[in-house]
């Protein structure tokens, strides 16, 4: 049997991190949370339930936009730290899975919320409510911008290899705000039809519209975020195309095969062979150098 020989050392923090990302949500955790507080002093003052509720609906985007801030600090804090086999990366993740799940209990109860106010209606200050509405559209208008993720920061793998490597902490962050920018839209149209049309329901009728779209991006985003954390990438196509890679050597048999993320659009990979041919790891290791996504090869070599 051949493994992989043990002498040489190397790092195993594979993700250089998002430290734009990391500036830019600090930014929107403060304009949310000052947001917030405008929302909830706003509606103390003019005896308005809808701005005292959007204004604590706004405090779990604001949880949501901390919790994606410090994932990105530990993340980089304990970067060094030999307990982490992978690098912290899965860090990041771990906060956009968090998030995701904090996303569907705010559709859940923006479900119930408009349920509620469908059957036993609300009277709304609607001179007070309507400018505050606006100026949350604005601070989360703002705060998406922060948040988009920029296309060209994926462009050079896009060219090695047709994928966009997403960072699921940024966009768990990014969902939050726009599931409230999308909130204060209805928000602001339901209030004039309110007040100018009559039209009392639809700011109930909204928020369930609302809450089934904040449910389907959750749903989608805790998918995407837990396949990572358990390591379910054997579907991906970078797992083909190292069996393309193995499969030109001659009598070569793959006995065993491991690959997950350890990076945005990064894998490591563990691999065992068997083959009655002179071939060694090296020589596998560099026909899959080829594929710059794959970062870390383990291979072991038996013979058949």
């Amino acid at each position: 049997m051949q493994k992989t020989p043990l002498t040489r050392t190397h790092a195993h923090q594979f993700d250089e991190g998002n430290p734009l990302a990391q500036k830019r949500i600090l930014w929107a955790t403060i304009l949310t949370a000052v947001m917030m507080l405008l929302e909830v002093i706003g509606g103390w003052i003019y005896n308005s339930m809808a701005l005292l509720a959007d204004g604590w609906h706004m405090s779990s985007h604001m949880l949501a936009l901390g919790l994606a801030y410090f994932a990105y600090r530990s993340a980089r804090r304990y970067a060094e730290d030999s307990r982490f086999s992978f690098g912290t990366w899965k860090i990041e993740i771990l906060a956009g899975y968090s998030s995701a799940i904090l996303l569907m209990v705010v559709a859940i109860f923006m479900a119930f919320q408009s349920i509620e106010r469908l059957i036993n209606p609300i009277d709304i200050h609607y001179n007070q409510a309507i400018p505050i509405a606006i100026l949350g559209l604005m601070i989360n208008l703002i705060c998406a911008w922060l948040l988009h993720d920029d296309p060209h920061h994926h462009h050079e793998n896009e060219q090695q290899h047709e994928h966009h490597h997403h960072d699921l902490n940024q966009k768990a962050a990014f969902m939050h705000v726009v599931a409230d920018a999308m909130t204060s839209v209805f928000a602001i149209i339901a209030l004039f039809a309110a007040k100018y049309l009559g039209w009392g329901f639809l700011d109930a009728l909204l928020g369930i519209v609302g809450s089934i779209l904040v449910a389907k991006w959750a749903i989608g985003l805790i998918k995407e975020t837990g396949k990572t954390l358990l390591d379910a990438e054997m579907d991906h196509p970078v797992v083909e195309e190292i069996r393309k890679v193995i499969a030109e050597f001659a009598l070569v048999e793959i006995t065993d095969l491991h690959v997950w993320k350890v990076g945005k659009g990064k894998f490591s990979c563990i691999l065992a062979l068997a083959t009655d041919s002179n071939l060694n790891a090296d020589q596998v290791r560099e026909a899959l150098s080829i594929h710059d996504e794959i970062v870390h090869v383990s291979v072991e070599i038996n013979p058949l």
